[in-house]
């Protein structure tokens, strides 16, 4: 497992809810490369919920689609945006939980749609929210028009999570 570099940082402006480390209210989301699937380890926190110790579903479609975003930065070495997120919620996700994991990964890719599948399971490996998103993929000019020059991995292999 290696993690990707981020493509953003140091860009002015750059202040992603989902992603940016500098961003004081934001998610602080990192990402893995693990084989063919883009991987986030997070922490929940209590003011991320909507009823009592339980994530928001908000929060959770947020998660969805920031790591989808990242499958197409990495997959494809493109931005795009998104056109569809399907969501549905099978168990909840408590804030309680010491660490999330999301999986998704690249399952088609039509002219310049991508089709991502995305689940977010709890502590116990159990899928408690399953996605299909759709990202429309820039070509590489706008790709670069929006700062977008490519989306790397960092030095060595890192031990699973």
């Amino acid at each position: 497992m290696r993690k990707i570099k981020n493509p953003w940082l140091h860009r002015e402006g750059y202040d992603c809810f989902g992603c940016c480390p500098d961003n004081p209210i934001g998610l602080h989301m990192e990402f893995f490369e693990e084989g063919d699937e883009v991987r986030c380890y997070w922490s929940p926190q209590t003011h991320f919920q909507g009823w009592i110790d339980t994530l928001h579903g908000g929060i959770q479609a947020t998660l969805i689609d920031e790591i989808a975003s990242w499958v197409v930065f990495r997959r494809l070495q493109t931005t795009g945006v998104t056109t569809r997120l399907n969501i549905t919620y099978r168990k909840a996700v408590m804030t309680t939980e010491p660490q999330v994991t999301l999986k998704a990964q690249l399952v088609d890719h039509r002219h310049r749609l991508a089709t991502i599948h995305v689940q977010l399971e709890n502590a116990d490996g159990v899928v408690c929210t399953q996605a299909e998103v759709t990202y429309l993929a820039m070509d590489t000019d706008k790709a670069k028009s929006m700062g977008f020059t490519q989306c790397e991995l960092e030095g060595d292999n890192l031990l699973p999570l």
